[in-house]
């Protein structure tokens, strides 16, 4: 008996759970308790919080990757070469070492077991980074999350979330009250700041810019940034700006507070004049083409954000903006919300690295956050009709999380105020501005 219990729980994954995959449990059980009992976000946190539980389990078949080539992470001089032609290779084993020019060593550990069928490399050999080294057969498939982080990684899910967001939007407040682009643009604050704060912090401009991107609490854009330019900090990039989107309710409203006085948070906005619908086709047109023709590299954000947007003001497409409103949206959101929580292994997630993103991170917010609410006010100096600063926060792109934030806030303070509409115009002009934004990165440092 004793020794059947011995054998049970040398197969089982008991004996493979570390003080990280611990301290990951209580972080994924927070998220679900934000998510569950306090109503943040729930459609983003629960599925991250649900995938960052399982990267921090003992799971087989989940996240392996097939067998096929393996590639150099670093550039270098191969240093020692530890397997040959039909060797057996293990899951996590060192096949590579490579030495940097600085003298730095990395080994290269596989992702997949096989055997392996080719080695393209002798020690002595020069290699560059990405480069192929070698190639293992295997009859493995790979694992689930291995399939659907591919959406992530060859930048799909983002412009079908985008295609999801303009079909769920109205341009409308926008269009009626144009000044919002102004708010839309000094959230964008933060962006900057943290480009320029992450270049300081010896970040490659690459890098600076995809944690910047993080400021505009605009997961999809991040996501879509940072796989061109650091895909290395994919990972970490993802579950910051997601996590960070998820918790606007949690994070504005004490710097909307710190901002604005009591009167100032009760100030009523006229309504808005009725937009038609050949003002928002046309708007929608021109954006596509001005926006496009401005930074080619935001088309695939722009042109779904506003496909999405044209598929739902033009009248004739109604089973189509349903499926983008729907079924297209929610699918994406579950598998993109997973995959970002599948990164969150405990050995990736608790370094130094990973913690610095965090912490720029949320600078970022809070400086974009900050950024919308002063330009309201310095919009309120030279205007005779007022703005109520509140709606000055909804210039992040978390769409329509800020917007409901400040009719929330608005509320607090006078019950029969309704700012939501209103902030809706820094809130679209938030997403089309960090998405500009991100393509002039894209443009100008890739």
């Amino acid at each position: 008996m004793l020794q059947s219990l011995y054998e049970f729980i040398q197969i089982s994954g008991f004996l493979q759970i570390t003080w990280q995959m611990a301290v990951m449990w209580i972080i994924a059980l927070f998220l679900l308790y934000l998510a569950i009992y306090r109503n943040f976000e729930p459609l983003l946190l629960v599925p991250i919080a649900f995938g960052a539980l399982l990267a921090n389990l003992p799971t087989q078949g989940l996240v392996n990757e097939p067998a096929g080539e393996v590639f150099a992470p670093v550039a270098g001089i191969v240093e020692r070469v530890d397997f040959v032609p039909n060797a057996q290779v293990e899951e996590g084993a060192a096949v590579l070492t490579i030495r940097q020019e600085d003298g730095t060593r990395t080994q290269v550990v596989t992702e997949a077991r096989g055997t392996v069928t080719d080695v393209y490399f002798q020690v002595g050999d020069r290699v560059e980074k990405d480069a192929p080294l070698a190639r293992l057969y295997g009859t493995e498939a790979g694992g689930l999350f291995y399939y659907l982080y591919k959406g992530i990684d060859w930048e799909i899910f983002p412009p079908l979330i985008f295609l999801g967001v303009g079909a769920l939007t109205d341009f409308g407040p926008l269009i009626a009250n144009p000044r919002m682009l102004l708010l839309g643009a000094a959230a964008q604050l933060g962006v900057i700041v943290t480009f320029l704060g992450a270049s300081m912090m010896q970040f490659t401009s690459g890098e600076s810019a995809s944690i910047a991107i993080i400021g505009g609490a605009d997961g999809p854009t991040a996501i879509f940034t940072s796989a061109k330019l650091a895909p290395e900090l994919l990972p970490a990039i993802a579950v910051s700006a997601y996590s960070y989107m998820a918790l606007v309710p949690l994070i504005q409203p004490p710097i909307m507070r710190l901002l604005t006085t009591k009167e100032q948070r009760k100030i009523r906005m006229k309504s808005l004049r009725p937009v038609g619908k050949e003002e928002k086709l046309i708007f929608a047109l021109v954006v596509t083409l001005f926006c496009i023709l401005m930074v080619p590299s935001a088309a695939a954000l722009i042109g779904m954000l506003m496909f999405g947007n044209f598929l739902r003001e033009c009248g004739v497409t109604a089973r189509l903006v349903q499926a983008a409103q729907n079924e297209l949206i929610n699918v994406v959101t579950i598998f993109l919300g997973a995959s970002v929580g599948i990164t969150m292994t405990g050995e990736r997630f608790l370094q130094s690295e990973t913690l610095g993103i965090l912490a720029l991170g949320i600078v970022a917010f809070a400086i974009s956050t900050a950024g919308g609410i002063l330009m309201a006010h310095l919009m309120n100096l030279f205007s005779a009709t007022k703005i109520n600063p509140l709606i000055g926060s909804a210039g992040v792109s978390a769409v329509p999380m800020a917007a409901r934030v400040s009719q929330i806030e608005g509320q607090r303070y006078d019950p029969s105020n309704f700012l939501l509409m209103h902030a809706m115009g820094p809130n679209v002009a938030g997403v089309i501005g960090t998405a500009l934004i991100a393509g002039y990165f894209i443009t100008t440092l890739q």
